[in-house]
């Protein structure tokens, strides 16, 4: 249940830059304001004091997690998403995309119902379910990594309408290869509904990769992960992404799908303002290593990395918070700048940095308490303690 709060003590990574001795007030849902030195508060208000040398920053957006705590967003499972939900404050996240992948027809539209079924009934409590990420099936067969490639399609832009108007308009984000027939009336379509368009699972060339981006692609689905690397004589459609300004990429930071030298790479390439930090997250997530079920897939799940039996990769259980330290680590960039990478720049792309993505009066009071090693010690969700 919501009450007033008042945060105090610590550094505020505010919109505005990094305040000392300031009050975040939040008054319900909502954060009212930051004040600096104030001694009155709400009478009914909760005090919250914390060391000096912490933390209080924007919520995470995770938006590409495919499950967590033994549950999967294909499972089209009501209660197993509000686990999902409940689960992810833990690690700073407030706010996520549910993430699905290539799938019969039927188990995709069945998934995408009950998304939306608890995306409208959800309460204001645990991480906020914002919206869908269809990762699959509009794919490269050559390139579908853990995606079952029996169920990879060629993009289809009426069973994608048909599929916008099942989710109650809840596609955010959408992963075509643009070499696929069809692929560019679809990057088109989705452009004029505001839905990002992801370049993934792809084998396109340099000129398919700018024929994409003319067409409206602006985002990358997990860089360097299911797609060629790069050749010097041959360039793919990766440098064509690269160059592009434009074009945001995601990272999977936890040094596996990703060497950290690469990871420092990008860095230089995109600029902080550029990459989006996700935990492409399956259902293990939580749980440890064990052997799990990813859509029909057995998965093991060995010293925190989760493979198929052929040893492709599949998915991470790297937690959120964890890319953030790991980011910090692997390419010496500034705690400002990786916040960016997992509140501001995932709310500018789903475009709702007017209510998320950074601590300004009238948004979302979703905040993450970190310690000095930048570890999740208090987690609110618009206006509730949910860890």
């Amino acid at each position: 249940m919501n009450q007033s709060l008042i945060i105090k003590g610590l550094s505020v990574h505010a919109e505005g830059g990094v305040l000392s001795n300031s009050n975040v007030v939040i008054l319900g849902t909502t954060i009212d304001k930051i004040a600096v030195n104030a001694k009155s508060f709400p009478p009914d208000a909760k005090v919250l004091e914390f060391p000096e040398h912490w933390h209080l920053v924007p919520g995470f957006i995770d938006m590409h997690i495919h499950g967590a705590m033994g549950v999967d967003c294909m499972d089209a499972d009501l209660a197993g998403l509000a686990a999902i939900s409940r689960y992810l404050p833990e690690e700073g996240v407030t706010s996520f995309l549910a993430t699905t992948m290539a799938s019969s027809k039927v188990k995709i539209e069945k998934a995408l119902c009950a998304i939306k079924t608890y995306y409208i009934e959800q309460t204001s409590e645990g991480s906020e379910l914002i919206g869908i990420n269809l990762e699959g099936p509009f794919l490269s067969s050559k390139r579908c990594g853990a995606q079952p490639l029996a169920d990879i399609i060629d993009p289809d832009l009426q069973l994608l309408q048909k599929w916008q108007d099942l989710s109650g308009n809840l596609l955010r984000a959408v992963t075509v290869a643009p070499e696929r027939a069809g692929a560019l009336s679809l990057i088109t379509y989705l452009r004029s509904q505001n839905v990002s368009v992801a370049f993934g699972h792809s084998e396109a060339d340099y000129e398919q990769g700018l024929a994409a981006i003319d067409a409206g692609l602006d985002h990358v689905t997990h860089l360097f992960n299911a797609m060629p690397g790069i050749g010097h004589r041959n360039p793919n459609a990766i440098i064509a992404l690269l160059l592009d300004s434009k074009v945001t990429v995601e990272l999977i930071a936890d040094g596996i799908h990703v060497h950290p030298a690469i990871l420092k790479l990008a860095l230089k390439l995109k600029g902080a303002e550029r990459i989006i930090l996700v935990s492409d997250g399956i259902r293990a997530k939580g749980l440890g290593d064990g052997d799990y079920d990813f859509v029909g897939q057995l998965v093991q799940v060995r010293n925190g990395v989760a493979r198929l039996s052929d040893g492709t990769l599949a998915g991470s259980v790297m937690r959120l918070d964890q890319a953030l330290r790991n980011m910090l680590k692997f390419t010496d960039c500034s705690l400002t700048d990786v916040l960016k990478m997992v509140t501001e720049n995932p709310a500018r792309k789903l475009g709702i940095f007017d209510r998320k993505g950074s601590i300004a009066s009238g948004k979302d009071a979703d905040l993450v308490v970190l310690d000095e090693n930048y570890r999740v010690k208090m987690t609110v969700c618009r206006g509730n303690i949910e860890f």
